[in-house]
């Protein structure tokens, strides 16, 4: 009997829209657009049109700052969103501190 080659796992791929680096989906954070306004979101399953952003502060502060999520999400951030990611983005920075 003859074994059959292992098959690899399909694993999507992503692009960061400020740094375009592209990765595995699961190196990104999702931020969705919502009928409750930008948010980031943890399952990466939330409906709503999607973005991705990589890890870097850089990123991150360029996309919050500028109109990069406004092209991508096709949505005019309002200053409530901006503040929402900024906490969410703490919070973030929290947690991988504390593992």
């Amino acid at each position: 009997m003859s074994q059959q080659p292992k098959r690899t796992k399909h694993v999507p791929l992503r692009t960061c829209v400020v740094c375009r680096e592209k990765a595995g989906k699961r190196q990104f954070i999702r931020i969705v657009r919502s009928e409750h306004g930008v948010l980031v979101d943890p399952t990466g399953k939330m409906n709503g049109r999607g973005a991705y952003l990589c890890g870097r502060d850089d990123c991150w502060e360029r996309a919050i700052r500028t109109d990069v999520l406004n092209r991508a999400l096709r949505v005019v951030m309002t200053n409530e969103d901006r503040e929402r990611l900024k906490l969410a983005r703490l919070s973030q920075h929290e947690r991988e501190h504390v593992q």
